[in-house]
């Protein structure tokens, strides 16, 4: 069935999806890596496609910008479509010194300052983390390709422009990057009994002055996509 965000059919989405932000990078990826990608979403423009790599069913699809969105388009794919799998394959920025520009960051765990976590009514504060399967998987991935990459903490934002400029805070406790949406796909995917990750390239280094161009986002960050994929088909061999 369809929702109001996604005009897919039951079986039209693999069991694993890549999950950019960024609609286009989405596009990108089903268009450069997949073979017979098949579109199956462009409600908002959030497209999604459905293909294979390496002989393995894939899907890729755009999630938007922030906990809310991601919240919406994630719970649909594992509680609708019966996706078991979700990859975020996203950019952030830099946090600790010793992360650069083009780094692969696998989030272990996701900090964060929104109030996802309050629809849950739990007694306590709780830790995003992703699924074990998948961190090994892409970090086993990572290491293969020989990609500069680091697995630990990061710090899920509910803003973009921090009034606070609250990284340096951040930074003391070791956190590697700031993003944007793993700590609601990891709560999404607890509260389903699925599996999720997050695989980030360090797309600025707000410290340091450093960025790279939106067209470098959407097209170049070929590391990350390419540790995603082989995960999917890792996990699709368990």
């Amino acid at each position: 069935m369809s929702t109001p965000h996604n005009s897919a059919e039951k079986g039209d989405i693999a069991k694993t999806v890549l999950m950019p932000g960024d609609p286009l990078r989405a596009k990108f990826i089903a268009e450069n890596y997949l073979d017979s990608p098949v579109c199956y979403n462009e409600v908002r423009n959030m497209y999604g496609y459905t293909g294979t790599y390496k002989g393995v069913p894939v899907s890729v699809q755009g999630s938007g910008m922030g906990p809310a969105s991601i919240g919406i388009y994630s719970w649909e794919l594992f509680n609708i479509y019966d996706v078991d799998n979700v990859i975020r394959v996203g950019t952030a920025g830099a946090v600790a010194d010793h992360v650069q520009l083009r780094d692969v960051v696998i989030a272990m765990s996701a900090s964060t300052n929104s109030a996802y976590a309050s629809q849950y009514g739990l007694p306590g504060t709780y830790a995003p983390t992703a699924s074990w399967e998948l961190l090994r998987a892409a970090a086993d991935a990572a290491a293969a390709k020989g990609a500069p990459y680091h697995v630990g903490n990061v710090f899920t934002s509910d803003t973009f422009y921090d009034d606070a400029n609250s990284l340096a805070a951040w930074q003391k406790m070791n956190v590697l990057a700031i993003e944007m949406e793993a700590a609601a796909l990891y709560m999404n995917a607890s509260r389903a009994g699925k599996n999720a990750l997050a695989i980030l390239t360090i797309s600025d280094c707000p410290l340091k002055g450093l960025s790279t161009t939106a067209e470098e986002r959407q097209t170049t960050f070929r590391d990350m996509m390419e540790i995603a994929l082989d995960t999917a088909v890792a996990v699709s061999n368990k």
